[in-house]
């Protein structure tokens, strides 16, 4: 991508020098205990879909929320504390990545809703290491990058990046910027009203149900990661030769099929959370062909 020299997000909130301590009985706890319950439960009953789902939240985002399903606690009573940051040159230039792609969909965003007699308000992204405090509760950075509506942040922990080359396959830049650009679109849903509808229907349809609505709002996100793309390729020149590969096999690779078939050897499309990896690549070069929101209605 030809990221380098380019404008960088003044919206961007680093905590990577806090560390958080005191936490007890939340979502990490439970991540921990995967593997004992697995023993004991095997592929039963929701015993699978609390692992698939868990499994699946590590390397997509939102866990707080769907733990929340299941009434598992994803926070505890915490102390923040700070430290001298130390990062490395590598690190640095990861920080100066994700604020040049936070930058860029800024752009993109305030165009789309300005042309629509609209004001875009930016998500703030949050840096951190490890651990940290958000309005959905605590999370760890083995959860994955996410998004939280109830303080409209985007979290993520650098060293996502090397999950997403070296355990998801899914090396380069433009893969790293799909993931960003993804949790935009949830920030997207919010200001939409989108996410508060889906929220609302939670506790009036099953868990079935339930996922398949989670399912299109997820695809959703990938359609708009889509609309950023095609923006910022056709504006500003942003991609690169084989970077439109890289973002389909990232999206490839954090399907639900795939992440449940590396997990479990089984493939459960009625716990599936975010889609299938054939959807996720399908509504993100759906967005990238059209650059309109329009159509990316994926509730239809």
């Amino acid at each position: 991508m030809k990221w380098r020299g380019r404008e960088k997000s003044s919206n961007i909130e680093d905590r990577r020098n806090q560390r958080v301590s005191g936490v007890r009985g939340g979502s990490g706890d439970i991540i921990r205990l995967l593997p004992a319950i697995f023993r004991l439960l095997g592929f039963k009953g929701t015993a699978i879909l609390l692992i698939g789902v868990v499994l699946l939240a590590t390397f997509t985002g939102n866990l707080p929320v769907l733990l929340s399903l299941f009434g598992i606690p994803s926070s505890a009573p915490t102390v923040t504390s700070s430290e001298p940051l130390q990062e490395t040159a590598e690190e640095k230039k990861r920080v100066d990545f994700v604020s040049v792609i936070l930058a860029d969909t800024e752009e993109t965003w305030s165009t789309i809703f300005r042309e629509n007699g609209q004001r875009y308000s930016p998500p703030k992204l949050v840096l951190f290491r490890g651990v940290v405090n958000s309005a959905c509760g605590t999370a760890q950075s083995a959860m994955g990058p996410f998004y939280c509506p109830g303080d409209q942040r985007v979290y993520i922990d650098l060293s996502f990046y090397d999950q997403l080359q070296n355990q998801l396959n899914a090396p380069g830049d433009f893969a790293q910027a799909y993931v960003i650009a993804h949790e935009v679109g949830h920030h997207i849903q919010t200001l939409l009203g989108i996410s508060q509808q889906v929220n609302a229907a939670r506790n009036s349809i099953s868990q079935v149900e339930w996922n398949k609505l989670s399912v299109k709002q997820e695809l959703q996100a990938d359609c708009f990661a889509g609309v950023w793309a095609h923006h910022a390729n056709k504006t500003r020149q942003l991609l690169e030769l084989g970077d439109l590969e890289e973002g389909l096999t990232a999206a490839s690779a954090i399907g639900d099929d795939t992440l449940q078939k590396q997990a479990t050897g089984v493939v459960r499309p009625d716990s599936f959370t975010h889609g299938s990896s054939a959807q996720r690549v399908t509504w993100f070069k759906t967005g990238y062909k059209n650059g309109d929101v329009e159509t990316c209605d994926t509730f239809k």
